[in-house]
């Protein structure tokens, strides 16, 4: 299997070095003025792997260095530390009466639309008198395609045509319908005149097709090539298993040329897209498309509450008896019947 670097053990952490050394040079002039000096907390979703928190980290220093006019605040939704209400008193205690609030997320699924929002107004309640401006995620942009067709690009410097190469998009995963079917379009987005054979969109958890199912539709093309596009934003546990699977099935099928992409990391790209969302937060104008959310489609059955788009706080979760999220040993999604039973259901 071909790797964008020869040690695959070492190969995130090469790539998130370079692209945070070059983000301060790329990025420095591009970025828009703040028109506040208001702190922005950044969550990520958390990880027990080491190496994925030293890059959200390492990413969030990167922002950091590139405007010291306000503090920007790491902090996790789950999985480790520092916990989102960590996060909010280290502002507190700063003196800040207001901040903003960013998910470092790839798409709008139930951590953004329910289990940040359930932290934050946990947040407001023990500190009713800070102000929280809430943002939205990286969500499908036309830098985000121009980013990974860039990817592509360089990887098309080879033997190959791109019309012997199949190209199979791996998301993580969502109990979100929603969520889901963006990583679908995003997918599509990136095939349509890219000359490649076809794109196969798979996810390595929680949803259907799983990575193994992937791979075989993309050997029903009889490719020469099948490129992996893991669709995440640092390394952790599920990354390194999409390499694993991969190589797995390198050696089933060794005719197969089989090459994985890296994670997006610390990109420039990136950079330049989390100043859009902190300015939108800033000037009052996030936008988010929620027409398909299930949990506004509960909320609306219900007539339990109304649901706006005005606020400066986007939450969907007021009146819904939602447990917490949990990571469970055993996957009540592994099976596709039980699977279409249950997804439309809010847990």
């Amino acid at each position: 299997m071909q790797y964008s670097n020869q040690n695959p053990k070492i190969k995130t952490q090469k790539i998130l070095t370079s692209t945070i050394e070059k983000s301060h040079l790329y990025t420095e002039e591009k970025l828009e003025s703040l028109p506040l000096q208001r702190p922005l907390l950044l969550i990520g979703h958390g990880t027990r792997d080491s190496q994925g928190k030293e890059t959200f980290l390492d990413f969030v220093a990167a922002y950091q260095n590139l405007d010291k006019s306000r503090p920007v605040i790491p902090c996790f939704l789950e999985l480790t530390k520092p916990t989102i209400q960590e996060g909010v008193d280290k502002c507190v205690e700063q003196g800040y009466t207001e901040l903003s609030a960013l998910p470092i997320l790839l798409f709008a699924a139930r951590h953004n639309k329910f289990d940040i929002t359930n932290e934050l107004d946990r947040a407001r309640q023990r500190h009713p008198q800070v102000k929280f401006y809430y943002g939205r995620h990286f969500g499908i942009t036309p830098k985000i395609i121009e980013l990974w067709r860039s990817r592509l690009k360089e990887l098309d410097k080879t033997n190959f045509n791109s019309s012997e190469t199949v190209l199979l998009f791996v998301g993580r995963g969502s109990s979100d319908p929603d969520a889901n079917g963006d990583v679908y379009k995003l997918a599509r987005m990136l095939w349509e005149g890219s000359g490649y054979l076809t794109v196969e969109t798979c996810f390595i958890g929680i949803t259907h097709p799983r990575l193994e199912e992937g791979f075989r539709r993309a050997r029903l093309y009889q490719p020469k090539r099948i490129m992996v596009l893991p669709y995440f934003l640092f390394t952790g546990v599920l990354v390194k298993k999409i390499f694993d699977i991969t190589a797995q099935q390198q050696e089933q099928y060794p005719d197969i040329s089989m090459t994985c992409l890296p994670e997006i990391g610390a990109h420039p790209t990136l950079l330049e897209l989390l100043r859009e969302r902190e300015i939108e937060t800033q000037l009052g104008e996030v936008k988010m498309n929620c027409e398909m959310c299930k949990f506004r489609l509960v909320t609306v059955t219900n007539r339990e509450h109304s649901h706006g788009h005005s606020h400066h706080y986007h939450d969907h979760s007021h009146s819904l008896n939602i447990p917490e999220h949990s990571h469970s040993v055993v996957d009540p999604y592994a099976e596709p019947e039980k699977y279409h039973q249950r997804i439309w259901q809010v847990p």
